[in-house]
């Protein structure tokens, strides 16, 4: 059964319960009040009755049946007295016409004055009648007054009918209702399905929704409008990384297998000349090497979301440093680092400093230092090397884009956008300027833990910190030359990073 034939089955059912409880009470309401106004009719009878005097005839009509003489016609109606002893005495209208009223023992006890009055159905030619017993004033006889119940019973046959036709009716028009109200509702569901189906048929994740409301149903059709957006960012990116990555790889492969060739093939290749294949070669595979690692880095930043913890900045841009610096030995890093807690996951934020530092050093001219700061949340790295063109900023965080000036030096152009990648991830941001001299200015921003230390005063490290500090200090002493100076927060290193620009 589908879920709309549920919707207006469980409609109609509630709104029948509804009718059929609503009817019942209507209807003993009804009934109720039609005996009332019937029992207080015989009520009226047997005063009429007992008000009037009932001279008795000694004439025997049956055992224990006497006539009951009445002049005149005071009373116009059908009733009986009887004594304690059971006898009967019926009006002379009625005598050979009417049957007798059964005798029970409680009416004889009403007339004993033993028992108070009472009324109950019964049948009487066909038809059925209600009963009052009461006693006469005198104590001596009971009263039996009877009414016919045909007038009550077809007012009451009427108005189940009526009820009955009510109820139809309204069964009918809770279902319509349903029916329309079940469409209407579900019609977010159906269009989802139908959206679903589209997708898996054709594949095409452009595929929305139209959403109208705010009800639970309008909000999980704008859930569905998400994941598909999600889900058509998510094919995009691929599609967009391998087409990428293809064109990336094309050119040094190409190169790459031509020297191998060469290598392969030419016997009379001078000693020199296959070294500098070799050597080419190497430097070939090494820049592959580069790129895949890079294109691998860009894949996981948008496919996988790492675990997010406190960090440090403070300490991973010192170790960021002092890995780097090996790289570019001939460049001068002045740091001053202020702890700084963020919140981040430490391996993308270590990778984006990492290419900060890198791009920083390879555009430094020799002497010239690289600046680096790190407090309040925020991490700059200022080269002095020639800047970056005016037309070139736009697009300098983009995918696989290289300066004009840039390309004649190593490098894919994935650096800084895996920097902006990891920012915007964060919720963070990394913005250029030009620095003031020449050179540029890098900034990357990351909220800061709240309540963290950020600039003035250093404050005080755990011991655990401390103690990791104070082993990486002798580390550093023990591997390098005797005028290298310690890790610090506040140091002049000398560090090198990879390719940005």
């Amino acid at each position: 059964m589908s879920l709309r034939a549920r919707l207006v089955l469980g409609a109609a059912a509630t709104v029948a319960l509804a009718i059929v409880l609503a009817s019942g009470l209507v209807y003993f309401l009804v009934r109720n009040e039609l005996r009332g106004q019937l029992d207080q009719s015989l009520q009226n009878n047997a005063q009429t009755i007992a008000s009037q005097r009932h001279p008795f005839l000694d004439t025997q009509y049956a055992p224990h049946v006497y006539e009951l003489y009445t002049p005149g016609t005071p009373f116009v109606g059908y009733y009986q007295l009887l004594d304690p002893a059971g006898n009967v005495y019926i009006t002379d209208y009625y005598i050979r016409s009417t049957p007798l009223l059964k005798v029970t023992s409680r009416a004889r006890a009403v007339a004993s004055g033993r028992a108070g009055p009472f009324y109950y159905d019964t049948a009487l030619q066909g038809q059925d009648i209600r009963v009052l017993t009461v006693a006469t004033p005198n104590g001596r006889y009971a009263i039996q007054v009877m009414e016919s119940l045909s007038g009550v019973d077809h007012e009451l046959a009427k108005i189940r009918l009526w009820l009955l036709l009510v109820a139809l009716g309204g069964i009918a028009i809770a279902s319509g209702a349903g029916l329309l109200v079940a469409r209407s509702t579900l019609r977010p569901v159906r269009d989802l399905s139908e959206t679903a189906e589209r997708v898996r048929a054709t594949r095409d994740l452009s595929q929305r929704i139209d959403v109208e409301g705010s009800d639970e149903l309008s909000q999980l059709a704008r859930t569905f409008n998400e994941m598909l957006a999600t889900l058509d960012e998510a094919a995009k990116r691929q599609q967009r990384l391998v087409q990428d990555a293809s064109h990336e790889l094309r050119t040094p492969l190409t190169s790459l297998r031509t020297n191998i060739e060469v290598l392969a093939g030419d016997a009379a290749l001078q000693p020199e000349d296959r070294a500098q294949l070799l050597h080419d070669v190497i430097e070939q595979l090494g820049e592959m090497t580069a790129l895949v690692s890079e294109l691998t880095e860009l894949a996981r930043g948008e496919e996988q979301a790492s675990a997010i913890e406190e960090v440090r900045l403070d300490l991973l841009t010192e170790e960021a440093i002092r890995r780097t610096s090996r790289n570019h030995p001939d460049v001068r890093i002045e740091a001053r680092l202020e702890p700084t807690r963020v919140v981040a996951t430490a391996a993308n934020l270590e990778r984006a400093v990492a290419n900060l530092l890198d791009n920083a050093a390879k555009w430094s001219p020799p002497g010239s230092p690289v600046e680096v700061r790190v407090g309040d949340g925020e991490l700059s790295v200022r080269d002095h090397g020639p800047g970056i063109a005016e037309t070139d900023v736009p697009h300098i965080f983009e995918r696989f884009y290289r300066a004009t000036s840039a390309r004649s030096m190593p490098g894919s152009g994935l650096g800084l956008a895996i920097v902006r990648q990891v920012a915007e991830a964060h919720g963070g941001t990394i913005a250029f300027e030009p620095a003031p001299g020449g050179g540029a200015l890098m900034r990357l921003r990351l909220p800061a833990r709240e309540g963290a230390a950020g600039g003035g005063e250093e404050q005080p490290l755990p011991p655990a910190e401390r103690d990791a500090e104070e082993d990486e200090a002798a580390a550093w002493l023990a591997d390098e030359p005797s005028d290298s100076p310690p890790p610090g927060r506040r140091a002049r290193l000398r560090p090198a990073p990879q390719e940005r620009r």
